[in-house]
């Protein structure tokens, strides 16, 4: 019985219980907690799917090299070590299903026999090529090298028995008219282009769907013929269905069935787009609304297996880093999609730039001068705000359609830099607002709005933000003096702007996101040749020393930003347009790491405006940017000229 509330669908493939779980099969089910967590926080009626697939020749046989005979215990096993790591990694599932549950053989059994008497099911000869490892037939065309797989590279075997197939040719037309109608039955675009050029340019063959019991004894028998067991593949796409509990008279198939989402890798994804909608098609149950193929999750560059022993435990990168810092790098670096490559190195840089420097940095400030100037509490907002308020609040106000939009096509890269360009933003409004003046100067009212902003932004960006870094969220509205776990049960509901009350005691405590420092063996030797280094340029010598009359050649200019631009294939430069009074001028600078360009924009700056003009990554040059640099950041030197009276001026 379908309900008014707003329903949500997401399923994770079933994971194969031959090996534990590691970074690339976390990666797929962290991506779907957040976007059960964040549809959840948007009011819907959230079923979440996991759980783990049972069946087939390779479980059967690995239990055999270890000694285990009872193969069920085998399963049950690693079984447990998946429900283990999902619950140490909070994930939020609400059924957890399992290829070997009663409830699931069950209904499986009843699938395949509705087919059969409807005459989909016959009885023939197979011969052909089957990779164990895969679970997998191939042709002979799919085969690379000599006679391996084409996915795990790993040796074929000849098969050639007598199986029952499915008539899959039956529903070619069928599935190429599913494509043409629905152009987000398979996302990304290029991963249904794939599959519907093979629709569409290749026969269909007829699929195997069963293997002799004498020949594979682990897996579900045939209702129509106890000799034979289903292929594996066949058994698992029905667990979406049978766990809302096709079959029966299930209120649950009724209220959430066709799936919004099936998230899968992208090596599977013919089984989720073509024979799983045609064995959905040939039952006369509506496929899922979409399948979303993503791409591999890599370790240096390398496809994760444990034959290559580069498997990465997720539960150690969250006991070491925090569960939050690995949720938001392995959303915010690698783009949902396509292939991306695990690197600690980027993790920590991820780490010091957007959550210490940015996002922690901001609570900090903010906290301290409530603190400072308020006595802790949380200031009244005044009603004359000017253009930088405004612009704040408005920011804030279209911050969830931007981010909804990301989310709803699965884009979460550009929903947290969606997030973080609202980040940077507030941390401007405190440079351009200069609440520390307003203080020294006794303008209560205003440092009061100032303050006020600043809080409620930061408020909206934990709300926003929660479905990716729960624990966060909650420890920046603790720190804000709110109740968090109360705040976040409200929902996107409490992110409308002026929902804070003033006269709220914040409550600062630990830094949020401590900056990550160097290994500290590799640490010390740095500091030591830091130290003799220092050392060296400390000592007063005629070869460090600069004559008054060569430092008078230099001719420092106050500057104002105009424009900030990429280099193309230029991880740190930006091609910067200045105004410097007089003329425009163009300069190429490595400050990308340290600044956004929505900062950079109208900045107040100092610039060497007589250097000579060069050429970097081949765009030209015009001067430099004065700055001071620290080891982990860096500074523009500015200066504060609200009617730009000292633009051109020689700094003297």
């Amino acid at each position: 019985m379908k309900k008014n509330r707003k329903t949500f669908y997401i399923t994770t493939p079933l994971y194969y219980v031959n090996g534990k779980p590691h970074i690339g099969s976390a990666y797929t089910t962290i991506v779907a907690d957040i976007l059960a967590r964040y549809k959840r926080k948007a009011g819907y009626d959230v079923f979440y799917l996991t759980g783990t697939d049972e069946h087939g020749l390779k479980i059967y046989e690995t239990a055999k090299k270890k000694g285990i005979e009872n193969i069920k215990d085998f399963v049950d096993e690693v079984a447990s070590e998946f429900k283990d790591v999902w619950d140490k990694l909070d994930i939020k599932y609400d059924y957890f299903i399992r290829t070997t549950d009663e409830k699931h053989v069950k209904a499986v059994k009843k699938f395949w026999n509705e087919l059969y008497k409807k005459g989909d099911i016959y009885k023939g000869k197979y011969k052909g090529w089957y990779c164990i490892s895969c679970e997998t037939y191939f042709t002979e065309k799919e085969l690379v090298g000599d006679n391996k797989c084409p996915d795990c590279g790993k040796d074929v075997e000849w098969v050639e028995e007598e199986n029952y197939f499915f008539k899959l040719s039956r529903y070619q037309d069928d599935l190429i008219e599913l494509y043409e109608k629905n152009s987000d039955f398979v996302l990304p675009e290029f991963r249904k282009n794939e599959m519907l050029y093979r629709l569409k340019n290749d026969k269909l063959e007829d699929l195997s769907i069963s293997r002799k019991k004498e020949t594979l004894p682990w897996g579900i028998s045939l209702p129509f013929d106890e000799d034979h067991v289903l292929y594996v593949w066949v058994d698992a796409l029905l667990n979406y269905i049978t766990s809302l509990g096709y079959g029966e008279d299930s209120e649950l198939f009724e209220k959430y069935w066709p799936a919004d989402v099936h998230f899968i890798g992208k090596e599977i994804n013919w089984f989720h787009s073509v024979i799983w909608p045609a064995m959905l098609i040939a039952a006369g149950i509506e496929p899922p609304k979409s399948v979303f193929a993503h791409g591999w999750l890599t370790v240096n560059g390398g496809k994760i297996s444990k034959s290559k022993g580069n498997t990465v435990d997720p539960i150690a990168i969250s006991d070491k880093y925090s569960l939050d810092i690995m949720k938001y790098y392995l959303l915010r670096d690698i783009k949902f999609g396509r292939d991306g490559d695990f690197s600690y190195e980027k993790l920590e840089n991820r780490v010091n730039s957007d959550l210490a420097n940015d996002l922690g940095n901001l609570l900090n400030r903010t906290l301290q001068m409530i603190i400072q100037y308020c006595d802790g509490e949380i200031p009244s907002s005044g009603n004359n705000l000017n253009k930088y308020d405004n612009d704040l609040i408005s920011m804030a106000n279209n911050l969830y359609s931007k981010v909804d939009e990301h989310v709803n096509n699965y884009n979460f890269t550009d929903a947290l830099s969606t997030i973080w360009t609202f980040i940077r933003r507030t941390n401007k409004y405190i440079d351009q607002t200069e609440p520390w003046i307003l203080g020294r100067e006794n303008k209560e009212k205003r440092l009061g709005t100032v303050l006020y902003n600043l809080s409620e932004a930061l408020r909206i960006i934990a709300i926003i933000i929660s479905p990716f870094m729960a624990n966060t969220s909650e420890k920046i509205l603790t720190q804000l003096g709110l109740n968090g776990k109360k705040e976040l049960e409200k929902g996107f509901d409490a992110l409308e702007w002026g929902l804070i009350n003033s006269k709220t005691k914040v409550n600062k405590k630990e830094i949020i996101f401590p900056r990550i420092e160097k290994d500290e063996k590799k640490g010390k030797n740095m500091d030591k040749n830091k130290k003799a280094t220092s050392d060296k340029k400390n000592k007063k010598t005629d070869d460090n020393l600069v004559d008054i009359k060569e430092f008078g050649k230099i001719d420092l200019t106050a500057a104002k930003i105009l424009d900030v631009e990429d280099i193309e294939k230029a991880d740190k430069l930006y091609k910067i347009k200045v105004d410097i009074g007089y003329e425009k001028r163009q300069i190429v600078a490595g400050i990308k790491k340290y600044y956004s360009k929505e900062e950079l924009i109208g900045k107040n700056i100092v610039i060497v405006s007589n250097l000579k003009p060069a050429k970097l990554m081949g765009v030209k040059s015009e001067g430099m940017l004065l700055a001071a640099k620290s080891e982990n950041n860096l500074t523009l030197v500015t200066y504060t000229d609200k009617d730009s009276k000292f633009l051109g001026s020689k700094i003297q």
